[in-house]
């Protein structure tokens, strides 16, 4: 009933629209999502990060976890303290002393919290842990390969906002609600993993294959560009 009060609706999917159909709404058209065109215009205005350049490194190997939360850190701390050609930064989902703690407790390699960094002792640490909110958007730019963290939970978060910057996208098995996670899959621009041997194997696959790498980013950064343009139709459709 509330449906039926709105003029006109714009939906994501044909799907969407035969379910309007089905009571009697028509007043439909199919666009597409506008997240899309919102994380290019993210990326467009990502932020200059120096400190997080600096810890990088020239062309040092580096893993981006965004969003991550306990049962995640878990699976990629682990690699990351057996693996020392790579970088690992952290963004954790909750910020908070004790999850911070936490973490800290998980890494047997040299790490800074970025509030606490500076130009000389985020050049020591081979950990970098993301301790304030803003910045993971921009932060993706700085890695080969990104996980997302929420897949051992209630689901997934933010995909496109990695797999924009055009790198292979990595998270667990909680993700069929999230319709661009499960089309970033069969495109083959992002890999579910399910344990620690799963990430293990993928993560040497892409340490070794810098094709695979490459193809796997191209494909993620791919499937963003080609399902941008729904803002424009709508506010064409608006104007018009």
């Amino acid at each position: 009933h509330v449906l039926r009060n709105f003029d006109y609706l714009f939906v994501q999917n044909e799907a969407s629209k035969r379910y309007l159909s089905k009571i009697g709404i028509n007043r439909v058209t199919v666009v597409g999502d506008t997240r899309f065109d919102r994380v290019l215009q993210i990326r467009e205005e990502a932020k200059e990060l120096p400190l997080v350049a600096k810890f990088k490194g020239d062309n040092r190997f580096t893993f981006v976890a965004g969003s991550s939360w306990g049962p995640d850190e878990d699976l990629f701390i682990e690699y990351f303290n057996n693996h020392p050609e790579m970088k690992l930064i952290i963004a954790p989902h909750v910020i908070d002393e004790n999850h911070l703690v936490e973490i800290i407790g998980k890494l047997k390699r040299p790490y800074v919290r970025y509030t606490r960094a500076d130009e000389k002792n985020v050049l020591k640490a081979d950990c970098l842990i993301i301790d304030c909110f803003g910045l993971l958007s921009s932060i993706y730019r700085y890695g080969e390969i990104a996980y997302i963290g929420g897949g051992f939970g209630v689901g997934i978060h933010n995909t496109l906002e990695a797999a924009v910057y055009g790198i292979p996208v990595i998270f667990g098995p909680k993700y069929q609600k999230f319709m661009e996670a499960i089309q970033l899959l069969e495109t083959k621009g992002a890999y579910s993993i399910k344990d620690y041997t799963e990430l293990d194997t993928l993560l040497n696959r892409f340490h070794t294959d810098v094709a695979f790498l490459n193809e796997t980013g191209e494909k993620a950064g791919n499937y963003v560009t080609d399902n941008a343009g729904a803002t424009e139709k709508i506010m064409h459709m608006i104007n018009f």
